[in-house]
């Protein structure tokens, strides 16, 4: 290492997750010179073919609703933003959470949770899919960089605070990484915050963006407290604010109170806890980085209010009917006939159902379409399937 740059886990808690300390990498590699570990699963993540695929994959808007709207892409860079914020403040280590951040939505499918959910329909007699599952699958499989290794080789850590949630079942297939799903551990701290962060940009950005389409009113939203004790505050302050400068003051306000909140509580935990490290970290009853009780139960108000206000419009209700037919139709297009895929993707089908059959083939194709922006899988249905519909 340089004698200019300083050790990646200098000025770091004790909790914190450390290289020195770290399981490392499935593929051994000798150290960079001037970068560290995680600095370097970050940058091999924004460097992925897949992180560049999430500016034209959904939110809750399909792309070529507007342009305005946030993209899988926008949202994790709001979501790594949050969380380095905390990290900072916690002395946690920051290049490990902006790397989760940026990774945790590589292996969403087109469409949103509209696509996941058609996507899974139609894997369901070859095991299903997960977005979870296949963002981890992403980075350690799918990724086509390296000479030495397939996928991106990250650390342990940094695979782990991909990897959310995960069945008992699928977890026996993961190895150690799959340990803390079977004995009921805690991720580490940095894994903890990303998940926590990525619910938090998600519900303020889909406020706003649910004002700007004019499917969400502020009068309904009035009815959540978060959203109408910053609301109000910003009038008063400033009672000649434009429209557009007011909504975007309260989403900035909400999402400064909620993150204010869980530095104070995550900060008060550790004091009580007082984990000596990471191993103890995991081996916590609860996660130690949460919102207050308060604060959380205003945070699933605003969650409730979002099911039922937006996600459930007639709008985005019939948005999402399309989205998932136009999934399903791939699909069994290209399970029913290999050749009208790409030969890259068309011979990994075929060598996939000579290993393991049927399923085999429809994991080929999952992945596939699950690597789809929402304008390539429009697209592909209308060339494939019914080039007179227009969507």
């Amino acid at each position: 290492m340089s004698a200019k740059t300083s050790p990646p886990d200098a000025g770091l808690a004790p909790y914190a997750a450390v290289e020195n300390r770290s399981s490392g990498r499935h593929y051994p590699e000798p150290q960079h010179g001037y970068r560290g570990e995680f600095q370097r699963d970050r940058d091999r993540i924004i460097h992925s073919t897949a992180f560049r695929r999430l500016v034209y994959k959904t939110q809750v808007f399909v792309n070529h609703e507007g342009d305005h709207y946030r993209t899988r892409l926008t949202h994790s860079l709001e979501v790594a933003q949050i969380a380095r914020t905390v990290a900072r403040s916690l002395e946690l280590n920051e290049q490990l959470v902006e790397a989760i951040c940026l990774a945790h939505d590589l292996g969403h499918t087109p469409f949103g949770h509209a696509g996941q959910d058609a996507l899974n329909l139609c894997m369901s007699d070859f095991g299903g899919f997960e977005h979870n599952l296949q963002s981890l699958r992403v980075v350690d499989e799918l990724e086509e960089k390296y000479a030495s290794f397939p996928g991106l080789n990250l650390m342990f850590e940094t695979r782990e605070g991909i990897l959310k949630h995960c069945s008992k079942k699928n977890a026996r297939s993961l190895g150690e990484l799959g340990l803390r799903f079977i004995d009921r551990k805690q991720p580490g701290l940095e894994a903890q915050l990303a998940n926590l962060a990525d619910e938090i940009a998600y519900n303020h950005h889909d406020v706003d963006d649910g004002l700007r389409a004019g499917l969400l009113t502020v009068d309904e939203l009035s009815e959540v407290a978060l959203f109408r004790e910053q609301y109000e505050r910003v009038k008063t302050t400033y009672p000649d604010i434009t429209r557009r400068a007011l909504v975007h003051e309260t989403v900035r306000g909400m999402i400064n109170a909620i993150v204010t909140d869980l530095l104070d509580t995550t900060r008060q935990r550790l004091a009580d806890s007082r984990p000596e490290n990471i191993d103890a970290v995991r081996e916590h009853s609860s996660p130690l980085v949460r919102l207050s009780d308060e604060t959380g139960s205003e945070h699933q108000q605003l969650k409730r209010f979002l099911q039922r206000g937006l996600y459930l419009h007639e709008k985005v209700q019939h948005m999402t009917g399309k989205a998932a037919a136009i999934v399903t139709a791939l699909f069994e297009t290209y399970m029913n006939d290999l050749a009208v895929m790409p030969a890259e993707h068309m011979n990994k089908a075929q060598r996939w159902e000579a290993e393991s059959g049927a399923a085999g083939r429809a994991r080929a194709v999952a992945d596939y379409i699950a690597g789809m922006t929402d304008r390539y899988a429009v697209a592909a249905y209308q060339r494939l399937v019914n080039p007179d519909d227009p969507l």
